[in-house]
């Protein structure tokens, strides 16, 4: 294993412009769950297929949405976070 200086930070995916930072809250089943994004909205966000098998999403989980623009309340998971990850993202001051 090898140390690049910083504690073992890792580069990780941030957020691109249409997408926020949540914690998933709830499980709903039907491969939709709870989030509580960052921007202070509760929304209902959706499992897209390709990641339905491969990553397992659980409550307190670390996500980015992307929330869709023609209905605020809902939005589309694109990324899940390793737990080292989003301690890596609350030290750094990226989420609370």
């Amino acid at each position: 294993m090898s140390d690049d200086g910083e504690g073992g930070r890792k580069n990780l995916r941030m957020p691109e412009e249409d997408e926020v930072f949540a914690t998933v809250t709830n499980m709903l089943g039907a491969n939709r769950v709870t989030v509580r994004c960052a921007d202070g909205k509760e929304r209902t966000a959706r499992i897209p297929g390709k990641m339905q098998k491969r990553i397992w999403i659980r409550e307190d989980d670390v996500v980015l949405v992307e929330p869709w623009d023609w209905q605020d309340e809902k939005a589309d998971i694109t990324w899940r976070y390793e737990k080292s990850d989003a301690d890596q993202l609350r030290r750094e001051g990226h989420i609370q």
